[in-house]
């Protein structure tokens, strides 16, 4: 169950009610991490900023996916994975790629960047960086732009994860996946 008590609209003050009525109508997430984000408006505000703005970066929905699944497994997050696996499915990632990064083992990934968005990752979390030859392998494949917007996704993902894992966010009852 949720540690953090879900607040109605109607519980809000003027500045969160502003700020949910804000992100309703621009269709933006208001559950998970944002059940805590909504007692600070402007947080919640920035997150949903940063969020609109790595989705327009210049990576395919398959690659930031294949990294968002990677970094709600390290995190152990729940309801962030429960709500990204629904997310993947619907762009077409494989099942079988999703159940590789849910048991931890290698995905069967065939193309070289979406490896390496799941590589990139892995490394930053696992790591607390990229190594030297896994830098030197993402510099080529990626452009510059396309690399910036790859780690600030996993930091920011991670955040996500963070937020989701310390309240105890509960997935969704309809989750396609649950975490091994």
């Amino acid at each position: 169950m949720t540690r953090i008590a879900i607040l109605k609209r109607e519980e809000m003050n003027e500045e969160q009610g502003a700020v949910y009525d804000d992100a309703k109508e621009a269709g933006r997430p208001l559950g998970g991490p944002y059940f805590a984000y909504i007692r600070i408006p402007e947080l919640m505000r920035t997150t949903q900023e940063v969020g609109v703005s790595l989705a327009g970066i210049p990576l395919t929905k398959r690659e930031q996916q294949i990294a968002i699944l990677t970094i709600a497994r390290f995190w152990n997050a729940k309801y962030p994975w429960a709500v990204q696996v629904r997310a993947s499915l619907k762009i077409g990632l494989d099942q079988e790629i999703i159940d590789a990064i849910n048991a931890q083992t290698e995905p069967p990934i065939t193309d070289a960047r979406e490896l390496l968005a799941h590589k990139c990752a892995k490394e930053m979390l696992v790591n607390k960086g990229i190594t030297d030859a896994t830098y030197a392998e993402a510099e080529a494949a990626f452009s510059e732009v396309e690399l910036v917007a790859l780690v600030a996704k996993i930091g920011s993902f991670a955040m996500t994860c963070c937020t989701a894992n310390a309240f105890d966010v509960t997935p969704p009852d309809d989750a396609p996946s649950r975490l091994l």
